[in-house]
């Protein structure tokens, strides 16, 4: 940070005088935030955000008349990231854009702080000043790079994908005397990559398995459950970028 621990305390000690709360606690191993301190971080962090999208607004060269933030869920990038990238060059040629993959509860939260203009993801609680869209539901089947039966030796080189919450429910449910997996992932592409390489099974969306069911790679276990996994569009209702907000969801519809 180039400044000393002298300075850095000062300037804590003079932001908790401002906002008349204490922000950490100070102990031998270090410091912790407080409850306070846990509340005003996501301010903090949306503040720095706002600031760094500023300077990349103001940077925009000529002939470019604004930038355009989307915010994708992880697991929907390869499906829809570069493709969707594409459209807006062909038709939004005046917009720069910017692509953010994170989780759907931390994409949402910077829809709501204008950090990013729409997002799509799996999950969204409803919030004043926000619109959020039925966008799809996907299928998610089990599949293994054997012919395989639920109930016979199924689960050797399982990946549990994280699906997000409703998925854990619907899995816990189904599967509630099957032992806990030892390889779990946040990406299902990571988890397709893996299981093609080095065998396995996971549940993975059916459009993107299509290929590697019809070309052998892949099976689907028989009579397994098949799960759904819905998506959201999610954007501020009175935005300033209402027009390119419509030219991306089409976007995205188009592509999907």
């Amino acid at each position: 940070l180039n400044i000393t621990q002298s300075a850095i305390s000062a300037r804590i000690k003079s932001l908790e005088q401002r906002l008349n709360r204490i922000l950490f606690t100070r102990k031998r191993a270090g410091v912790e935030l407080t409850v306070a301190g846990a509340r005003f971080m996501r301010h903090a962090q949306a503040c720095v955000q706002s600031w760094e999208r500023a300077q990349q607004e103001i940077a925009l060269p000529p002939g470019i008349d604004n930038l355009f933030s989307l915010g994708l869920q992880i697991n929907l990038w390869e499906r829809l990231g570069l493709a969707w990238c594409e459209w807006m060059r062909q038709q939004a040629p005046q917009v720069s854009t910017r692509v953010v993959c994170d989780h759907s509860e931390r994409l949402v939260s910077q829809v709501r702080d204008g950090l990013l203009d729409v997002a799509l993801v799996y999950s969204a609680r409803q919030s004043g000043g926000l619109v959020i869209k039925d966008f799809d539901e996907m299928e998610l089947i089990l599949v293994s790079t054997e012919p395989r039966s639920l109930n016979v030796d199924w689960t050797p080189g399982f990946i549990y994908v994280d699906w997000t919450d409703d998925f854990s429910s619907q899995y816990s449910a189904a599967f509630a005397d099957s032992p806990q997996p030892r390889f779990s992932i946040s990406s299902s592409s990571i988890a397709l990559e893996h299981i093609l390489k080095h065998g396995g099974s996971a549940y993975l969306a059916r459009d993107d398995v299509t290929v590697q069911l019809a070309e052998g790679r892949l099976h689907r276990v028989e009579d397994a459950p098949v799960f759904t996994r819905k998506s959201y569009l999610v954007y501020q209702r009175d935005s300033a970028l209402a027009n390119t907000i419509e030219i991306a969801m089409a976007g995205l519809k188009n592509l999907n």
